[in-house]
């Protein structure tokens, strides 16, 4: 196992979002791929086997809610850590992510520096050993 704090897969549509995402979490150690929409997530997530997923939820081909959904249906995927990323902010979508079995919903514009905290919180989760 490496020294890194966790392996994190970072989906949004918005380059620059993308990529201020991807730097925070490499400056704090994480591995970092990104993907552009939830179809790119879903095409490499076996591949990239992320401990934590960042999603945006409005995106093109494939939107957050789906992917997320698709990922809880999938037995290989389900133990991924999500936090939703979005500008939605109304309680009704809140509800609707925590419906989907995501872990974590925060709403842009967001502190790079709680993300991080709630990255590395939910990636400790993932790697600890599983009980019973």
């Amino acid at each position: 196992m490496s020294d890194s704090p966790g392996r994190v897969l970072v989906v949004d549509d918005d380059e620059v979002i993308r990529q201020l995402i991807a730097v925070n979490l490499t400056l704090e150690g994480f591995e970092v791929e990104t993907a552009c929409d939830g179809q790119d997530c879903l095409d490499r997530v076996l591949e990239v086997r992320p401990d934590v997923i960042t999603l945006d939820v409005m995106m093109p081909r494939l939107d957050g809610w789906v992917t997320a959904t698709r990922l809880r249906d999938d037995e290989r995927t389900r133990h991924i850590k999500v936090i939703l990323l979005t500008a939605r902010a109304q309680e009704a979508d809140k509800q609707r992510g925590l419906s989907l079995g995501v872990d974590a919903y925060m709403t842009k514009p967001f502190d790079p520096e709680e993300l991080i905290q709630l990255v590395r919180e939910l990636a400790q989760q993932a790697r600890a050993p599983q009980h019973g």
